[in-house]
């Protein structure tokens, strides 16, 4: 893309967006057809790729193709995954597959297709921070140009009356494993770089799978599939009480629906942490398909009378972790529940601990002064997604995927991301810009539920309060 063209504080954008991913992606594709708004988006990056080292053959992205970029906010939209499939010549053989979930390297193409077209993004533009200018009543954001080696270019900054924060989250590395991960010799990596050392983990003499999540159990799969029967010297561990299947119910699935990121976000904060804790089972399990592989392929492996040489051990939690030698790595684990503790040798590691929210302070630190928190020191968002800030701030910065301590499970949740998107530009045009829904879901999550306030009054319901915003 060009470069953007540049600002003063006579002529602001409307809306700046830090990060692209697919929630960011998501907010410039719906705001595209709105020709009187103003926006541009920025990443250090040089093109889209999402989690490019997980796109592992037969992955499936865990929502339904409708869950896209636009869809669900807009399904006339010209960004939509059908109309991807329209452009690359596929409806019908997409047709005819009748498949509800698509793999994910084919949910990677389609993103990097609206990412190649759309205009108004800025790759290779590393933004520095973000700051309130109050004589102007504007962001300021700063950025650096990067070259094609990455290297600082030039620098720059734009003024903005909105800026939006989508710069995702990353790999996540326990403690005790931190060490580790930098040093040479013995793969220690996070899934996250799976695919770029898959040869030198399926050539390793033994491999130990850390996390028992999906894409635990995905990696697991992969390297199971592709090492010699009897010989496959596996283990797969995981804190969690069981190889869980994730809840998948319909009414289980209403939970990443607007009606119940609305009901969580009305809740107290002890009470959201709570529940939080308890339902990992809603986004920190395996869905029963794979399980189900799993199972298929070690069973089949039985087939001569033997059993596989794989261990699947849940429960159980790294304390510490060193090398034994130069060549081999030791592992000493817990079982939860038994309270036993036992060492594992093991050649090469693969880590699917997850992924942590991206701490927005280093990007805020300009702002920290009109910035509120609540009690466990987390930035506050109020049910627009929009930071809550000193009444002082006219201007509006907005979160997403940063917000699953405020409106839950479903703020990583793809489905959810074509809401949020319409959601915060109906709040920035102040205007339905995006018609939503005013009920999505069967369930009631309360005895008393808020009433829906009626689109054509609900920009004049989102005015900053100075007592609580």
């Amino acid at each position: 893309m060009t470069n953007p063209p540049p600002t003063t504080p006579d002529t602001p954008r409307d809306l700046v967006g830090v990060g692209i991913g697919p929630f960011n992606l998501s907010l410039a594709a719906l705001a595209h057809p709105l020709t009187g708004l103003d926006t541009a988006f920025y990443e250090q990056q040089p093109a889209f790729h999402w989690h490019p080292g997980l796109l592992i053959d037969g992955a499936r992205v865990q929502v339904p193709f409708l869950a896209d970029l636009v869809t669900l906010a807009d399904p006339a939209n010209p960004w939509s995954f059908l109309n991807y499939l329209r452009s690359r010549d596929r409806l019908f053989p997409f047709y005819f597959a009748e498949r509800l979930h698509i793999p994910r390297a084919e949910y990677d193409d389609y993103c990097r297709w609206v990412a190649g077209r759309l205009p108004g993004l800025h790759f290779r533009h590393h933004v520095d921070a973000v700051r309130w200018n109050p004589e102007h009543g504007l962001f300021e954001v700063d950025f650096t140009q990067l070259d094609a080696e990455g290297q600082a270019e030039a620098l720059g900054r734009t003024h903005t009356r909105n800026v939006v924060l989508g710069v995702g989250t990353e790999p996540h590395v326990p403690a005790p494993l931190k060490p580790l991960v930098d040093a040479p010799g013995v793969p220690v990596l996070h899934a996250a770089d799976y695919l770029a050392h898959r040869d030198a983990l399926l050539a390793a003499e033994h491999v130990t799978v850390v996390g028992s999540g999906q894409t635990g159990a995905e990696v697991f799969l992969d390297l199971l599939r592709h090492r010699p029967a009897g010989r496959e010297r596996l283990h797969w561990i995981g804190r969690t009480p069981a190889f869980a299947p994730m809840e998948y119910s319909k009414l289980g699935l209403e939970h990443f629906t607007p009606d119940y990121s609305r009901f969580f976000h009305g809740l107290t904060e002890p009470v959201r942490d709570r529940l939080l804790a308890g339902q990992w089972q809603l986004h920190k399990a395996v869905d029963a398909e794979t399980l189900a592989a799993v199972h298929e392929e070690l069973y089949r492996r039985t087939l001569d009378g033997g059993w596989p040489d794989a261990v699947l051990i849940p429960g159980v939690r790294v304390r510490t972790a060193g090398r034994l030698a130069t060549t081999r790595v030791e592992l000493h684990l817990e079982h939860v529940d038994q309270g036993t503790r036992s060492r594992l040798g093991t050649d090469a590691v693969v880590l699917a601990t997850g992924y942590r929210e991206r701490p927005l302070t280093p990007l805020l630190s300009g702002l920290d002064p009109y910035l509120r928190r609540d009690g466990s020191d987390r930035l506050r968002v109020d049910a627009q997604f929009r930071l809550v800030l000193d009444p002082a701030v006219s201007g509006a910065v907005y979160v997403q995927n940063a917000e699953r301590h405020s409106h839950g499970v479903g703020a990583p949740d793809l489905g959810l991301a074509a809401w949020r998107s319409a959601t915060i530009l109906n709040t920035v045009t102040g205007e339905e810009s995006c018609p939503l829904p005013g009920r999505t879901a069967f369930t009631s999550f309360g005895l008393e539920q808020q009433p829906q306030i009626p689109p054509a009054r609900r920009a004049q319901a989102l005015t900053p309060l100075a007592d609580g915003r």
